[in-house]
């Protein structure tokens, strides 16, 4: 429990903190937090937000761009690595047939809140303001639903890491819904050209190239030197060209590290993401991770602050919309296709799992916050639409309460570490 506890504080207790402090702010002072938000740092800057202005067009670098734009980069970079490891390495979570079952039940938990919402929109008469927002309930905290999940289940039942398999998936699948569906401007395809020459470069100058060099040599002298002299910054440099070359294209550019997190050299393993050894591996790409663990908490905090802050005159039919599609829609879509594929498909379910833990899992993994704030500031433009589409994320803590319900009406047994 300790690990679980250690992550969730590092990466989650900040970002509450910041949403309570915006919620209370704007809730007393509106006018100075919405100033505070949107604070012009830079004028006429390179990198910001775009105006059209007289024919022209000019980018204000403002605190709220600098925070959901550019350093937000750096928490899905985070993501991108636990999603790159369970897929392509040898005892990857999310490779061979043991991630099946879970896969299909992300499909399920990713359609139903937007069956869900879509319906909704349609039934309540609004489907043309808020249809933009249908990505916004498809998304899991994968924290703080790793965390109630064993609250309910206990560290070692099997639908914990049931769990953790269908939230990882949730992330890659919350990534591509980004990249595709809520571009930031007009599309320029061409500039992802200056994302994959940055990708291809680094990978093959400083990590390809260097152990082609060291072949049959143990003491691997030019992987060392590359290491030891030139060390991230390479896969920094990269990186900002990868970074501008999304934002350019009209991609968000947040999703900006993502081509570049698998060209970092990695260990041949990983441990997982709550896993105490994970902590002890030495190559560049764990190694960055860890420096990166204590801005990134600070990252979140001010996101939390700048995104949260929302009235509560603002709730309206976007804030059910959000609220019903995860609390009913996830639950819903997560039983009926793990079924499905458990059950029809015969994939399966793990060993000491049963059908109806399905629907348990289910309600843990209705809880949003993070990526749902995150989708709504970039589904609706700043205003009360996507303020009331954010209460629904903020809402959604709710989930955790009824998914421990769940577990004493289904009458899961928890089952401890061995």
């Amino acid at each position: 429990m300790y690990r679980v506890w250690n992550y969730v504080t590092a990466y989650s207790l900040l970002l509450i903190g910041g949403a309570l402090l915006a919620l209370i702010w704007a809730n007393t002072n509106p006018d100075s937090y919405h100033h505070f938000v949107h604070y012009v740092l830079v004028d006429n800057f390179f990198i910001g937000e775009l105006h059209e202005e007289g024919g022209g067009a000019t980018r204000t670098l403002t605190l709220h761009f600098l925070v959901n734009d550019v350093l937000m980069a750096f928490f899905f970079a985070i993501a991108a690595k636990e999603v790159w490891e369970a897929v392509i390495l040898e005892n990857g979570s999310l490779r061979g047939s043991r991630a099946m079952t879970p896969l299909v039940a992300t499909a399920g938990g990713m359609i139903g809140p937007v069956v869900v919402y879509l319906g909704l929109a349609a039934a309540l008469g609004v489907f043309e303001t808020v249809s933009r927002g249908w990505a916004i309930p498809t998304a899991t905290d994968i924290a703080f639903s790793y965390l109630v999940g064993r609250m309910v289940f206990g560290a070692g039942h099997p639908a914990v890491r049931f769990l953790l398999l269908l939230a990882i998936a949730d992330d890659a699948g919350g990534l591509i819904i980004l990249a595709i569906f809520y571009p930031t401007g007009e599309l320029a395809p061409a500039w992802l050209l200056l994302s994959l020459g940055a990708a291809l470069a680094v990978f093959i100058l400083f990590n390809w190239l260097p152990r082609r060099l060291d072949r049959g040599n143990q003491l691997r002298p030019n992987s060392t030197w590359v290491r030891k002299y030139l060390s991230f910054w390479p896969y920094l440099i990269a990186g900002c060209l990868s970074w501008f070359g999304f934002q350019e294209a009209g991609i968000h550019p947040a999703l900006g590290l993502l081509p570049i997190v698998p060209t970092i050299p990695h260990a041949d393993r990983a441990f997982g993401i709550f896993a105490e050894a994970e902590q002890y591996l030495t190559d560049l790409l764990n190694w960055m991770e860890h420096r990166l663990k204590f801005p990134v908490e600070f990252v979140l905090f001010f996101f939390g602050l700048l995104n949260a802050g929302v009235e509560f005159s603002a709730i309206g039919a976007p804030t059910w919309l959000v609220l019903f599609g995860l609390i009913i829609g996830k639950p819903v879509g997560i039983f009926l296709f793990g079924w499905f594929a458990a059950n029809v498909l015969r994939l399966g379910l793990p060993d000491g799992m049963r059908n109806s833990d399905l629907v348990v899992v289910g309600c843990v993994a209705a809880i949003g916050f993070t990526v749902a704030l995150f989708v709504a500031s970039v589904a609706f433009p700043a205003g009360p639409v996507q303020d009331a589409a954010k209460m629904g994320a903020l809402f959604s803590f709710g989930a955790a309460i009824i998914a421990i319900v769940a577990g004493k009406v289904f009458r899961v047994q928890k089952v401890a570490l061995p």
